[in-house]
């Protein structure tokens, strides 16, 4: 056996059993393995690579970080909730229709953070009892919540593990919009349909219509409640269009965005409310940190050339078998350190494909990490929010939907050229 691989036996090594024996953080349990793999492979000056590692995502940090208080301002003003509940009165005698507008706004956070944590936490937390006073069943409603913020994670504008992928290859985050919304946006629609509107359709929404608070609409109005949001994609779309004249970075929308939303809604403390989103945040703050520091020692000690190499030889048949189970299963400890450990090396294996659709579907794969136990972030949190104790139960509901989305990812990927010829 080559050092290489002995390296890597140990840093995985090293790295599970933090997470799972002595239960320590993921982003701990990755310094750790980091430390491990720098010692053992004689790595020179290991401190210099462990701290060019903490700054390898410094840009998806920040953006992480600002897109969260923004997500939260806009929740404390009031504006989720009033988003929410105008879209279920409008919308309430189409129930299709209903429910996956509800998704889609399960989806924004995530779509704006890149996280499935932040969509299930706030967008799903305000939708839950909306479903259940539609009808719909707690591991039902646990499910699409689940898988909501997943596709929320990965739909753009921000989708953490392709931005990784993309990092790892040199390809700048750039014309992945499209591929974006044709991965995300069917299977939402699918899902909405296959847990919410069987049961939605069967109950009387008068009544749900009848509880919700529009005291936050009635009192600012519409345009002025949602202007946050509106502000936000504005500007997004005129930093990527215009970007000498709007080139305001992301992190900086955001802020400006989160500035707004103390004067659009109701008042609320600015400061406590970027504390907590921050807060809340800080766990995925901390993995993408031990991911860098990570993917830094595996390049110092050539492990990471080592597993590029060994996937690149892997016969075509059985590499797309490995993409779809072997990447989830490493996201069971964080969807973004299978990006960078698996997801580059398969990324540089699929080079024959449309290297932004490719990296695409790699990320929609690596998100069916938050399904994965130990951790399972996504249905955890879900199951909590729609008031279950377990979420083995939610899990269950996600066994087949999950094998839906590796599939179409799959597909996507074989297909790659004929669907960029599309657009």
């Amino acid at each position: 056996m080559s050092q290489e691989f002995l390296l890597f036996i140990l840093m995985v090594g090293v790295f599970a059993a933090g997470c799972f024996a002595l239960k320590w953080p993921v982003s701990v349990s990755m310094l750790l393995a980091a430390v491990a793999g720098a010692l053992a492979g004689g790595v020179q000056n290991p401190i210099r690579h462990l701290v060019e590692g903490t700054f390898g995502y410094v840009d998806t940090i920040l953006t992480i970080a600002t897109a969260m208080m923004f997500m939260t301002g806009f929740r404390d003003s009031g504006a989720l909730e009033a988003l929410t509940a105008a879209v279920i009165r409008k919308f309430n005698k189409l129930p299709g229709l209903l429910m996956i507008l509800l998704t889609f706004v399960i989806m924004v956070p995530g779509m704006i953070t890149g996280s499935s944590t932040a969509s299930v936490l706030t967008a799903g937390a305000v939708v839950a009892p909306m479903f259940a006073s539609m009808g719909m069943s707690a591991l039902d409603s646990g499910a699409l919540i689940s898988i909501a913020a997943i596709l929320g994670m990965i739909a753009p504008p921000v989708n953490i593990p392709a931005m990784i992928i993309g990092g790892g290859i040199d390809m700048p985050y750039v014309g992945f919009e499209i591929p974006l919304i044709l991965l995300t946006f069917p299977l939402a629609i699918a899902f909405a349909f296959w847990f919410g509107w069987r049961n939605v359709r069967k109950v009387d929404r008068s009544k749900v219509v009848e509880s919700l608070d529009f005291s936050a609409l009635n009192q600012y109005g519409a345009w002025r409640l949602f202007s946050p949001l509106i502000l936000i994609f504005v500007l997004m779309i005129l930093d990527k269009t215009v970007p000498r004249v709007f080139g305001l970075g992301m992190p900086l929308i955001f802020l400006l965005g989160t500035a707004l939303t103390w004067v659009t809604g109701k008042r609320f403390e600015i400061l406590k409310s970027a504390k907590k989103a921050i807060e809340d945040v800080l766990p995925v703050l901390g993995i993408l940190v031990g991911v860098g520091m990570f993917i830094q020692i595996m390049t110092a000690t050539g492990v990471r050339g080592f597993i590029v190499v060994n996937a690149l030889s892997v016969p075509p048949a059985l590499l797309y078998v490995m993409i779809a189970v072997s990447i989830p299963l490493f996201g069971a400890i964080s969807a973004f350190g299978s990006s960078s450990v698996l997801g580059v090396p398969f990324m540089l294996a699929l080079l024959g494909k449309d290297q932004i659709i490719a990296a695409a579907s790699l990320s929609l794969i690596a998100a069916l990490g938050d399904f994965m136990p130990p951790t399972a972030l996504a249905a955890i949190f879900a199951a909590r929010v729609v008031g279950l104790e377990k979420y083995g139960g939610v899990l269950k509901k996600l066994v087949v939907p999950g094998l839906i989305i590796a599939v179409y990812g799959i597909l996507f990927i074989l297909f790659s050229k004929q669907i960029r010829a599309l657009y």
